[in-house]
């Protein structure tokens, strides 16, 4: 009996109403108990869960009716990675936040939000450790600090990611970009397109025939060589602040992927930071993440050079 518990058969689910317009992986996490996100993530990029007959991606958006066929998975927690006991105190001295329906953490750079493609485990896997059924609403790059939302609750995964797709949620950033804006704010209106280079690398690119994208970056300081920007975007694509910062022509300093530029002394890393976040639901609430203190040294090396 233990086995057929912890190796079940395939098993076909149908969405229920109350279920439709949720995420193909939070759907897997809350039919998967007990199992990694990274190894969901695994499953649905491998072919062994299916939509209705047919291959899809962890983001799709279920409909009533649509049939999920989700296979058979060892539950057993001794599956799940191992992960540093340091890095586990880290991210929980990074909590900003909780309650019965959310948490929301300071992500370090570094670590991405799920594992797999190389990654022995994300973020949320180390959340697991420190309190079990989270899941995100929304996402980082794995390069950018700050402010990520897990909705505690399904009442809370559906209001917050309906606030995020109807862009009720202000996010604003922080970020450094090569050489001087010639205005003091500067917006960006221009559609994305994920294509893959010559390298097979993943990459964002302005195109007509992209997703509508929309960015603001206001110039909080200028320095030697480069502007200390706040961007606040109004739409949520993939490397969206990367890829219109690199399209104008100011690239984000420490931008392996998009700045072939060196970045300023002291830099290791990218100079993108989500500072602040106003969420509608359940109630008008701001959090706010510093400036990390390796981007801040950054700021006054750059600060030192510039004329008195």
């Amino acid at each position: 009996m233990g086995e057929a518990t912890q190796r079940p058969a395939v098993r076909h689910a149908t969405v229920s109403a109350d279920q439709a317009g949720q995420r193909l992986d939070n759907f897997l996490i809350g039919s998967l108990e007990g199992v990694p996100r990274s190894l969901v993530y695994r499953l649905v990029r491998t072919g062994q869960v299916r939509v209705n007959g047919r291959r899809a991606k962890p983001m799709k958006k279920l409909q009533t009716g649509d049939q999920v066929r989700i296979p058979p998975v060892d539950t057993r927690r001794s599956g799940q990675p191992s992960i540093p006991l340091g890095l586990i105190e880290d991210i929980r001295a990074r909590i900003l936040y909780q309650d019965d329906d959310l948490l929301v953490v300071d992500k370090p750079s570094g670590i991405a939000l799920h594992g797999g493609s190389g990654l022995k485990f994300g973020l949320i896997d180390v959340l697991e450790r420190i309190r079990e059924g989270l899941k995100p609403v929304h996402r980082l790059d794995r390069p950018t600090s700050g402010v990520v939302v897990f909705a505690a609750s399904r009442q809370a995964s559906v209001a917050l990611q309906e606030a995020f797709t109807t862009r009720a949620v202000d996010k604003r950033y922080l970020a450094l970009l090569s050489g001087n804006l010639s205005q003091a704010q500067m917006p960006i209106d221009a559609p994305l397109k994920k294509i893959r280079d010559g390298s097979g690398q993943h990459r964002v690119i302005v195109a007509e025939d992209g997703q509508e994208a929309r960015t603001v970056f206001r110039v909080l300081e200028a320095l030697p060589g480069y502007s200390y920007v706040e961007a606040v975007i109004e739409t949520g694509r993939t490397h969206q602040i990367r890829a219109h910062a690199a399209h104008i022509g100011h690239p984000i300093a420490g931008d392996e992927r998009y700045n072939p530029q060196s970045g300023p002394d002291r830099l290791d890393r990218l100079f993108l930071h989500a500072h602040y976040l106003h969420l509608p639901w359940p109630e008008e609430r701001v959090f706010d993440a510093p400036l990390p203190e390796a981007l801040g040294s950054v700021l006054d090396h750059l600060r030192q050079m510039s004329p008195s």
